[in-house]
C-alpha cells in the first residue's frame, strides 16, 4: 500500500493554475434552509444577529446567550432540538457559527456535571484507518473494536496525552462518525454526570467492522472513545503534545491487524466529542483525497503521462445538504481512463477551504493543468446516467450549469 501524505512545505503559487478565463473559486452547491424556516428558530436568529453585529462586545454578548441556551439543551437531553437548529441554518456561515458555539456550550455544560472534588471528561480521538487488501487474497473485515484497550490507554497515560492525567479508560469498540452528531451529544454528556459520588457505567458503543475487498484501498474514519477522571476545571486537552501519537498508532495497528490486509492508523488530537467530529471529518476527507490522487496519478504516469485535473461543484441527492465537490483526473490520450473523487462538504465548512485543500493536493502532486469549472452541475451525465465527472474537453461546451 502506498499512501502519499502531503508535507507542509512552502507554497508555490505558480505550481497549479486555472485555465485562462476560468474563475479560481468554486460555487457552493449545497441547499440550506429557507429564510422563513430560519426565522422560526431563535438560536439561528441569534447567530445571524451575532454575525451582523457592528461591535465585538455586542457579538460576544449574543454568543454568550447562544452558548447558555445550547448548554441547557445538552443538559436537558434535547438532542433533537440541537439537530433541528442546525437544520434551520440558512447558510454555511450560520452553521459554522453555530458549530463554534456548540463547542463552547459543551464546555459550559460539562461544568454542571462536576462535583466539588471530581470531574469526568468524555473524550474522543479521531483515527483515520487506511486499509489495503492483498491483491491475491479474498474479502476480509477489519474489527471494529480494540483487542486490548487497557494497553492503548496506558500509552496515553504514560506519554501525557491528557496533560499528564493518568486516571483514564478507553472503550473497546471504535465509534463511527454518526455517534457524535449534534443530536447524540446529550448522551455523551450524560456519561460525565456524577451521581451520589459514583462513577457512571462504561460507555456502550456498537462496534462496526470495516469491509475490505481484495486489492482495495480505502480510508475509514473511526474514533477511540474514553473518559478521564480529574479535578474540576482541569484542562485535559493539549494540542501541542503529539509524542504519544506514533506509539499509539502502532498499538492500534497491531490490535486491528488482519492477515491479508495492510493497515495504517492515523490518530489526531484528543478532544471533546463534537470537536473530534469536526477535525476527524476533515482529516478523513484529506487522506481519502490523497489516497485517490496518488493511485490515479501513478496509473496515468505509468501509461499515458501527466493527467489533467478538473474541479467542479455538483448537486446530488445523496450528498450532505444536497451538494459536493468533485475532482476528476483524465488524459486526452485515454478517453476512457478518467478517475473521479467525490469530495463531501460538511455544514460548518466553507467551500473555499475545501477547494483549497484539493488545489494544494494537486500542487503537491505536481499537477499543473487544473481547470476550475464555474457554476453548479448535475449529479448524473444525461447521456450515460452515470456520475458526472468532467473532462477539460467537455467544459464548457458539453456541460450545462444548473445556474
Amino acid at each position: 500500500m502506498r499512501l502519499r501524505v502531503r508535507s507542509s512545505g512552502a507554497r508555490n503559487r505558480n505550481a497549479a493554475c486555472d485555465n485562462a478565463g476560468m474563475p479560481s473559486s468554486l460555487e457552493d452547491p449545497r441547499r440550506f434552509a429557507e429564510p422563513a424556516m430560519a426565522r422560526r428558530d431563535p438560536l439561528v436568529e441569534a447567530a445571524e444577529r451575532s454575525l451582523a453585529a457592528g461591535a465585538a462586545s455586542d457579538a460576544e454578548r449574543i454568543d454568550a446567550r447562544i452558548d447558555a441556551a445550547l448548554a441547557d439543551l445538552l443538559v436537558q437531553g434535547s438532542g433533537r432540538k440541537i439537530a433541528s437548529t442546525f437544520a434551520s441554518a440558512p447558510s454555511a456561515v450560520v452553521a459554522r457559527h453555530l458549530a463554534r458555539r456548540l463547542v463552547d456550550a459543551w464546555t459550559c455544560a460539562s461544568k454542571c456535571a462536576t462535583s466539588a472534588t471530581l470531574a469526568i471528561s468524555v473524550f474522543a480521538i479521531p483515527v483515520v484507518i487506511v486499509a489495503a487488501g492483498d491483491a491475491d487474497g479474498g474479502p476480509l473485515r477489519v474489527p471494529g473494536a480494540l483487542a486490548d484497550p487497557a494497553a492503548a490507554a496506558a500509552i496515553l497515560s504514560e506519554l501525557g496525552a491528557l496533560r499528564g492525567n493518568r486516571t483514564l479508560t478507553l472503550a473497546s469498540a471504535l465509534a463511527i462518525p454518526d455517534a457524535f452528531a449534534p443530536e447524540r451529544l446529550p448522551e455523551w454528556l450524560a456519561h460525565q454526570k456524577l451521581d451520589d459520588g459514583e462513577l457512571p457505567r462504561g460507555i456502550d458503543i456498537e462496534p462496526v467492522s470495516i469491509a475490505v475487498a481484495a486489492g482495495e484501498e480505502r480510508a475509514v474514519l473511526r474514533f477511540v472513545v474514553g473518559a478521564a477522571l480529574s479535578a474540576p476545571g482541569a484542562q485535559l486537552f493539549d494540542a501541542d503534545n503529539t509524542r504519544w501519537m506514533t506509539p499509539f498508532a502502532a498499538a492500534l495497528r497491531a490490535q486491528l491487524a488482519q492477515r491479508g490486509a495492510t493497515l495504517l492508523a492515523l490518530p489526531r488530537h484528543v478532544q471533546a466529542p463534537f470537536s473530534a467530529l469536526m477535525e476527524g471529518r476533515a482529516a478523513h476527507r484529506e487522506i481519502a483525497a490523497q489516497l485517490f490522487a496518488s493511485n490515479a496519478i501513478r496509473k496515468f504516469r505509468g501509461s499515458v503521462g501527466e493527467p489533467d485535473a478538473v474541479m467542479s461543484a455538483h448537486r446530488c441527492a445523496d450528498a450532505r445538504n444536497g451538494g459536493e465537490l468533485r475532482l476528476s483526473l483524465s488524459s486526452a490520450f485515454d478517453e476512457r481512463g478518467a478517475e473521479g473523487f467525490r469530495c463531501p462538504l460538511y455544514e460548518w465548512e466553507r467551500v473555499v477551504d475545501v477547494g483549497g485543500m484539493l488545489k494544494n493536493l494537486l500542487r503537491d502532486c505536481r499537477i499543473t493543468r487544473v481547470t476550475v469549472v464555474p457554476g453548479v452541475h448535475p449529479d448524473l451525465d444525461a447521456s450515460t446516467g452515470l456520475r458526472l465527472f468532467l473532462r477539460p474537453d467537455a467544459v464548457p461546451a458539453r456541460v450545462a450549469s444548473l445556474h
